[in-house]
């Protein structure tokens, strides 16, 4: 006896142009294989996505829902901004946030949400951590700059966590730069265990930032909340830029704001609602 296909109602979301599938996993339904949330994100034979979000029941008392992230390769992933910023907005479009801030759970822990006047949302992002351990990272400090020996002769870089490994690479052209070379180069090194996300920057001001994203298992995207958090991390710590900075990515703007210290990084952006449909494999 063969098993009928799963179809699975979903809505495409994007946030500053980093795309998404979510799907409402609340009533039983069983979250999708490695290997089906990989085909649904094929961009030719798929629906196409950068994320796969899934939205389940709450793990923690006071949370509205939970939610869990799918890279376009099938892989989990342990954090993006942009799609929590899309799962608050589908969650108040679903009457399921009723206030205008509240809580989820994500992959990484609790995080609030903020819905703002101007229809986009912001996010407590949780404070980077610098330690090598906890990117992970197997290079010795002194956090969060390091170097390492490549093709290109040597590369320094930040490392940080958001709930998600990030490497951060400042340079002087986001055009002449070999951003796909160098990304690919240093996702395949065996100092960073869990694979990383690298980020190319350009610093135009104290409060004004340019950046792009080469996320693992899903390769450029247009835009990387969790990237754009980690770049301001990194530069802040160095005191490259302020405490509030405006980040310039391909498919739009983020708002960061981080005091500092043990506080959490506040991420504010835009969360834009794309199509419904139905997915039969």
């Amino acid at each position: 006896m063969t098993v009928a296909a799963l179809a699975r109602r979903f809505t495409k979301m994007h946030g500053a142009g980093n795309d998404f599938v979510v799907l409402d996993l609340r009533h039983g339904e069983p979250p999708p294989t490695p290997g089906e949330a990989a085909r649904m994100g094929d961009r030719h034979r798929g629906i196409g996505f950068d994320q796969l979000l899934t939205i389940e029941r709450p793990a923690t008392p006071g949370a509205v829902a939970a939610y869990r992230i799918w890279n376009a390769d099938g892989s989990p992933t342990g954090q993006c901004g942009n799609g929590a910023r899309c799962v608050a907005a589908w969650l108040v479009r679903d009457g399921s946030a009723t206030t205008a801030r509240f809580r989820m759970d994500s992959p990484a822990g609790p995080i609030e949400a903020e819905a703002l006047p101007d229809g986009g949302f912001a996010l407590d992002m949780g404070v980077p951590r610098f330690a090598p351990a906890d990117v992970p990272l197997a290079l010795p400090g002194p956090a969060p700059d390091y170097a390492l020996a490549t093709p290109w002769g040597e590369l320094r870089f930040g490392a940080v966590s958001m709930g998600n490994p990030h490497a951060v690479v400042e340079v002087d052209d986001l055009v002449a730069a070999d951003i796909a070379g160098v990304a690919t180069w240093l996702q395949a090194q065996p100092v960073f265990p869990q694979g990383v996300n690298v980020g190319f920057v350009r610093v135009l001001a104290t409060d004004h930032i340019a950046l792009r994203v080469v996320e693992r298992g899903a390769g450029e995207t247009l835009a990387c909340g969790s990237g754009a958090c980690a770049a301001v991390a990194v530069l802040a710590s160095r005191v490259r830029v302020g405490r509030s900075v405006r980040v310039d990515l391909p498919g739009g703007t983020l708002r960061i704001d981080w005091p500092g210290g043990d506080a959490p990084l506040r991420m504010a952006g835009p969360a834009a609602f794309v199509f419904e449909g139905e997915w039969t494999p």
